[in-house]
């Protein structure tokens, strides 16, 4: 990225400040890595809601009468798409029947926003969705924001809904997602040394969640302790893993803090691996306060384990 740009966007950043005294646009996202990318854009001109709480599984979170509350007066919703927050249509028709506001917010208003536009997608295959198969990604693995550089992207999405349903602040939105961007290829260039040391080695996870994460620092997930996304192990499942962590010499077992400890602990002690505890959602660790300290807590775990 251009430095002179970067430099254009810190000057008006100090230029508009004085007028960011009036009312900020309310915005709601689906997840807590949307709010902290959307607040990262917005800066100062928005006030920000997540729906989902860390540590709650997106994909088969119950909406609750007081997100309906939630979206009273919001101007912009942000959701991850790709049939992960499916539950969100049916919360924007249960809010419509009594706000005039959430005609906007629905798909193809003016307001809503789906972050996965534009996105490589990977898994993206045909998938049952039976009974007995979990929340299968149907529509492709849908943890795409766990590749920083996927937030290129994002917040490109959020920048451009912004710029329209609030044009007088666009160049200050700009500005932010310009200073953002910036900062994210320092990071990156540091995370990827970082994980030089784990690439390539074997891991095991519980969920399909690190698809993403892998592609970008070329990491090796050899299997998965859910045979189905959603779905609990079977013993024999778990002897089948455990084989696999023995026949490949897989040192490393990853979950996820609302993931179940018990089966990530014994397919571990059966075959001589650390679990590692990793942050799937800005939140999930103390550490993993917002979107780039989400990548620099999981960069120091599994840095942690080459040593």
């Amino acid at each position: 990225m251009s430095r002179f740009l970067v430099v254009l966007a810190f000057c008006w950043l100090a230029l508009a400040s004085p007028s960011l005294a009036q009312e900020r646009l309310r915005i709601v996202t689906t997840t807590t890595d949307l709010r902290s990318l959307a607040e990262t854009v917005g800066g100062e001109r928005v006030a920000v809601t997540n729906l989902v709480p860390p540590n709650v599984d997106a994909e088969e979170y119950q909406a609750k009468p007081q997100d309906v509350v939630r979206l009273k007066d919001a101007r912009v919703v942000v959701r991850v798409g790709l049939d992960f927050d499916l539950w969100f249509d049916r919360l924007l028709s249960q809010a419509a029947l009594t706000q005039s506001n959430v005609r906007a917010l629905r798909r193809g208003g003016t307001g809503h926003v789906d972050a996965s536009q534009a996105i490589a997608v990977l898994d993206q295959r045909g998938a049952s969705v039976g009974p007995g198969d979990g929340h299968a990604h149907a529509s492709g693995n849908p943890h795409y924001w766990l590749d920083p550089k996927n937030a290129e992207i994002v917040t490109g999405n959020i920048l451009e809904t912004l710029a329209q349903v609030d044009p007088a602040n666009g160049p200050y939105y700009e500005a932010n997602r310009l200073a953002f961007l910036e900062r994210l290829e320092d990071r990156l260039r540091d995370w990827d040394t970082r994980l030089a040391p784990v690439r390539g080695k074997p891991m095991i996870a519980y969920h399909n969640t690190w698809a993403y994460l892998a592609r970008r620092f070329r990491l090796d997930f050899v299997g998965f302790i859910e045979p189905k996304p959603g779905v609990p192990p079977s013993p024999a499942h778990l002897a089948a893993i455990i084989k696999i962590m023995r026949d490949r010499s897989v040192r490393l077992v990853v979950r996820q803090p609302h993931e179940p400890e018990r089966n990530a602990a014994f397919v571990a002690a059966r075959a001589g691996a650390a679990v590692v505890l990793l942050a799937g959602s800005v939140g999930a660790l103390p550490a993993a306060r917002d979107y780039l300290s989400l990548f620099d807590t999981n960069v120091a775990a599994l840095s942690a384990q080459a040593r």
